[in-house]
């Protein structure tokens, strides 16, 4: 179901649009009839010749909605643009969403690295497409440092996962994820960041359709849950029961964090909302589509424009006199006469041409990430039901979990953040509901195997991903120029070195999972729980706690604050998002925060995206 709604959302699209190219010659709205690829007036559906016969998907969507090489030479040579904005992610889309809502007027050309590789999310997708994930679809465009790959310094950091360089970026591959920062979480931010973020958060949450875990069935009777409940896995009953465990056990106290430094618990926020518009109650979000339908939108209109351009990779950005004047790319030197620079790509390769262009903005001076805990344990299903056959034949539920490292009076100063992704499943027939488990799932990565699902059939199996920032202050950690690398796009280190802030964040985020699925989780105590253990043989479960080596991630993910914005001298980005010592460069994205935090980045990243949207493109009104 999920890739015919893709194909029907892509047919639509293309019965909607004419070729970019006609539009842009013509200078006005499609005709009533569209055309096809291989329709003009002269040579027609196979007359007077057949025409091409080897279309690829790249000159498909070419053709209908990116910039083909002669558009391109247009725009190059002849485009007035107002944005130009680097990075077709959440990021990307929220400006040039925010951008073209302000003023439909406005002209924004986007630009992205990749082409087209996924056209939604790849849980919307069949169940294959999980085989996407990570492999060739991650690209790192940096040097590892030796010490931090051979472990020189001690510790289980070894490496940071990288870019995905396709259409959409991570967006097609993310666990969507989406917390709201809570305000003691963002202490040492500046004020006016946090206002320009809490003033957008309904905006960025509507854009990425988010929402509670406890809510994607709200609206339903009881009966009509009853019945929902035998087809297909409601975030319902075992989401409820989590929930009320959670909320009972860990009462929320910011001052004390006395149970093992949690501080909040609520069912987690999703980007996942399907809206109803298709038939379907469950769809993760990507920018792909969204930006699609923002482009036949914007050409519809006739007004401003939304042009975007693939395969395209920025290697400088050429200054005089503090501004920048033109983009190197990989498809010629791009012009940017009047137009403001957004970028709004991956934080470490926009970090790299800041660097290139600003060499005294102290571009990756500071850095931060957030380290990595995975627990999978179980519980026997009798033991969390308050009646018997209370859980259907499938349930998942997703939760979240905030805490910090307790400090010197046994209360959380927030300098040390982590939060647990907790996912719990009850599956009694897991083979069967393989497709089905893999479509709901909060997080395919941080989530049960097969091998752990089978042999759990009359327990609740739980799955804890937990995330702990790294500390932003540990000058050993850092992404600075590499000498030895002749390409401007990699020419970059990167260092991760865990110190004893690290370390004391790593073991309370480790014991607070343990409490969590020792004394929250389990009615019948810790004796009731069993962990999964890796073996030589695939893997067993025991009642005995995975050791230290065995629960600690070598991996990182969402790294931020190597353009740390602020109105010190050491922040390379001013409080209006604009780099310092330029005049028309500014950055969106996880790379201005001032400390890591814990928690998932994206809405944030969002929100802020919007708040430098409305510094840049004023609202305008006209009359009709």
């Amino acid at each position: 179901m999920a890739w015919t709604n893709v194909m029907h959302s892509l047919l639509a699209l293309v019965a909607l649009v004419q070729p970019v190219d006609a539009l842009r010659a013509a200078g006005r709205p499609r005709a009533s009839a569209p055309r096809t690829a291989s329709s003009s007036t002269n040579l027609a559906y196979g007359y007077p010749s057949p025409g091409p016969q080897s279309p690829t998907g790249k000159n498909v969507m070419d053709h209908l909605f990116f910039l083909s090489e002669e558009a391109w030479k247009d725009a190059r040579e002849e485009g007035q643009y107002d944005l130009v904005v680097v990075g077709t992610g959440p990021c990307g889309l929220a400006v040039a969403r925010r951008a073209l809502d302000n003023d439909p007027h406005c002209r924004v050309l986007m630009l992205e690295r990749g082409t087209l590789f996924l056209p939604e999310h790849f849980q919307n997708l069949p169940t294959p497409y999980k085989e996407t994930l990570g492999g060739l679809s991650e690209t790192f465009p940096w040097t590892l440092s030796a010490t931090t790959a051979r472990g020189e310094r001690g510790g289980h950091i070894r490496w940071l996962h990288g870019t995905v360089p396709f259409f959409g970026g991570r967006s097609t591959v993310w666990s969507a994820w989406c917390p709201t920062p809570q305000d003691d979480e963002l202490l040492g931010w500046p004020e006016s960041i946090v206002e320009g973020m809490r003033a957008n958060l309904d905006a960025a949450k509507e854009l990425l359709n988010v929402q509670a875990a406890d809510a994607v069935d709200a609206s339903h009777s009881p009966r009509a849950l009853e019945r929902i409940t035998k087809q297909r896995p409601v975030y319902g009953a075992l989401q409820q029961r989590v929930g009320k465990l959670l909320k009972t056990k860990l009462p929320e106290n910011h001052y004390t964090c006395n149970q093992k430094g949690i501080y909040h618990t609520e069912a987690a926020q999703l980007a996942s909302d399907a809206r109803g518009g298709d038939g379907t109650d469950f769809k993760k979000f990507s920018s792909p589509p969204a930006l699609l339908e923002l482009a036949v939108a914007q050409r519809e209109s006739g007004l401003g424009a939304l042009d975007i351009a693939v395969a395209c990779e920025i290697s400088r950005i050429l200054v005089q006199e503090g501004r920048a004047t033109a983009l190197e790319t990989s498809r010629g030197t791009l012009p940017l006469g009047d137009a403001q620079l957004v970028l709004a790509m991956g934080q470490l390769p926009a970090t790299t041409l800041v660097r290139h262009a600003f060499p005294e903005s102290r571009a990756g001076e500071r850095f931060s990430t957030h380290f990595i805990t995975s627990v999978v344990a179980r519980v026997p299903r009798k033991d969390l039901e308050e009646t018997s056959g209370q859980f259907g034949e499938l349930e998942i539920g997703a939760s979240y979990i905030a805490g910090t490292a307790p400090g010197p009076w046994g209360g959380g100063d927030f300098s040390k953040q982590f939060h647990i992704q907790l996912s719990s499943l009850s599956d009694k027939m897991p083979d069967k509901n393989a497709a089905k488990a893999l479509r709901y799932m909060p997080d395919v990565v941080a989530t049960a195997s097969m091998a752990q699902l089978r042999t759990s059939k009359d327990y609740v199996v739980f799955v804890c991903a937990v995330l702990g920032e790294l500390d932003y202050q540990n000058e050993d950690s850092w992404f600075r120029a590499n000498p030895q690398d002749p390409d401007p796009l990699t020419d970059s280190i990167l260092q991760i070195v865990e110190n004893d802030d690290d370390a004391d964040t790593w073991a309370s985020m480790d014991n607070a999972t343990f409490h969590v699925l020792e004394e929250v989780l389990s009615p019948g105590g810790p004796g009731r729980v069993e962990y999964w253990h890796e073996t030589a043989e695939g893997g067993e479960w025991s009642a005995t706690r995975v050791t230290e080596d065995e629960r600690r991630v070598s991996g990182c993910v969402h790294e931020s604050s190597t353009l740390h914005i602020g109105s010190d001298v050491e922040a390379p980005v001013d409080l209006n998002y604009c780099v310092k010592g330029s005049e028309n460069v500014f950055v969106t994205g996880a790379a201005l925060w001032p400390k890591g935090g814990s928690w998932n980045p994206t809405l944030a990243m969002v929100a802020l995206a919007m708040d430098l949207v409305d510094k840049l493109v004023p609202t305008k009104q006209y009359t009709k």
